[in-house]
């Protein structure tokens, strides 16, 4: 079981690195769950589609706070 969980985080040092080479701006969490998923049997060229127009959509900002006004 040691055996596994060390060549299991290997794995996903190593493709880590490679994520970062190619500079897809994933973190190792995220990688680890995409990973996950494919070894689920999910389709990786959706879950990629997928990532892509996630990170091409900008993030909505929190709405802010109304100023109070110094103004009379």
């Amino acid at each position: 079981m040691e055996e596994a969980a060390k060549t299991a985080r290997e794995s996903l040092d190593q493709a880590f690195h490679i994520s970062n080479i190619l500079d897809t701006g994933l973190d190792r969490r995220t990688l680890s769950v995409l990973i996950a998923l494919c070894d689920l049997g999910l389709n990786p060229e959706a879950l990629a589609a997928v990532v892509k127009e996630l990170q091409r959509e900008p993030c909505p900002l929190p709405p802010t706070p109304a100023a109070p006004s110094s103004f009379p």
